[in-house]
């Protein structure tokens, strides 16, 4: 068992959470000319190039490839890619930073999931920035107003499926390496999804093609830390670090696309960053 080290584990997840902003702002660009097909498997390629050298440097054959945990493997690729799906379909419908904010809403799933697969409950202590969160989401959304419609709750199917991801990967990095993990993501996650993107194909220009080598990079960079920072500590405490990736997502749809939020989302963005930093002032034990 690898000793929690909690400040190395909440760098780790806010960096993730910067790259992740940026793999999904070219996503977001490059669904103007791909569909999400052609789009997911681009990328997962990409990061399969990187993760199979990657878990052979270590010199050891066909022993790199041994897991003591395929079905979990599995069941991290399947919701991963679950996930992912979900997001970029609501991506290309919805403003960037909503996007984001709806798949970042998983630590509120995550109690749900652990309690679920292993039977263990979450402290009380920890119910307070969730539920921060959650009136961060629902005020973003505005449902009482027909602000939420179906690419919406497609969002948050996304940060469900997240959340069994987060889930899944902490109990795999108990028994596999971090690079184990990535390429059996990789790995299944492109057969999956390779034969839509095939029927999908489309031509593009030359500098979508090269923004999509580029974003592919970076999902393999964020998974690998995805990863690592899942050895350092619990799905719970980890999780709502992801808020952060709302403000970046914000700042690259003003950038880009001129998304300017309105005044509900900046308070809702506030939430949920306030639910995010709570958590880290937690006591010990009340980080499950």
């Amino acid at each position: 068992m690898i000793p929690q080290n909690i400040p190395k584990a909440l760098a780790i997840a806010l960096l993730t959470s910067l790259i992740a902003s940026l793999v999904s702002a070219a996503t977001k660009y490059m669904s103007g000319y791909l569909s999400v097909h052609l789009i997911i498997s681009l990328q997962y390629a990409v990061g399969l190039g990187i993760a199979l050298p990657m878990l052979l440097r270590n010199g050891r054959g066909k022993k790199s490839f041994a897991t003591q945990r395929p079905g979990l493997h599995l069941i991290r690729a399947i919701t991963g890619l679950i996930s992912y799906y979900s997001f970029y379909l609501a991506l290309v419908k919805i403003p960037l930073v909503e996007a984001q904010l709806l798949r970042n809403a998983a630590p509120l799933f995550v109690p749900l999931v652990i309690f679920l697969a292993v039977g263990i409950k979450i402290p009380k202590a920890r119910y307070l920035p969730l539920a921060i969160g959650f009136i961060g989401v629902i005020i973003v959304l505005r449902p009482a107003s027909g602000g939420a419609g179906i690419w919406h709750l497609v969002g948050l199917c996304s940060a469900l499926a997240l959340a069994a991801s987060m889930v899944s990967t902490r109990l795999l990095v108990h028994t596999e390496s971090a690079a184990t993990v990535v390429f059996y993501y990789f790995t299944i996650a492109l057969l999956v999804s390779l034969p839509l993107a095939i029927l999908n194909f489309s031509s593009a220009p030359l500098k979508v093609w090269g923004i999509g080598l580029m974003s592919g990079i970076g999902l393999y960079m964020a998974m690998q830390l995805y990863t690592v920072s899942f050895r350092y500590a619990k799905p719970s405490i980890i999780a709502p670090i992801s808020y952060f990736g709302v403000i970046f997502a914000g700042f690259w749809g003003w950038l880009f696309w001129q998304q300017v939020p309105d005044t509900a989302t900046y308070i809702g963005v506030i939430f949920v960053v306030c639910g995010a930093i709570i958590t880290m002032w937690l006591p010990e034990d009340s980080k499950t």
